[in-house]
């Protein structure tokens, strides 16, 4: 696991958040977090961990927690505004690439385990809820 890091891959043609091929799940704990990704280390360093600050900062684009300037358009804008809710109230995140709906639910079987607060994936052209 490492530190998040916004890069130009993660974000659509308009600027917003949107990493094609990960999994975005948040926990209220970052010990959960923490073992969600233990559990899932495949030996190399894909799976990313966000601090609320790092979702504020880096993909809500917020500045402390003055004024918000999130996009507002689509789906891509209200995901983004639920991450930085939830940010808000303290809960870190998990990237984690899922190339294959194999992939997914075996994440996904992990992660039920535990307590998470939302968990989304982001298909090419879609957004799919992760329950």
């Amino acid at each position: 696991m490492k530190d998040f890091e916004l890069t130009d891959k993660m974000l659509s043609m308009g600027g917003v958040f949107y990493p094609t091929g990960y999994a975005f799940i948040m926990f209220p704990d970052i010990e959960d977090a923490r073992q969600a990704a233990r559990e899932l280390e495949t030996g190399r360093d894909d799976i990313l961990l966000l601090t609320p600050a790092s979702i504020l900062e880096e993909i809500g684009k917020v500045d402390g927690l003055s004024d918000v300037l999130l996009p507002s358009v689509g789906t891509e804008g209200a995901t983004v505004h639920k991450y930085v809710e939830l940010a808000q109230q303290g809960h870190h995140a998990l990237m984690i690439p899922v190339p294959s709906h194999e992939a997914t639910e075996r994440v996904m079987t992990v992660v039920r385990k535990l307590p998470f607060s939302y968990a989304q994936k982001y298909h090419m052209l879609a957004i799919e809820d992760l329950e």
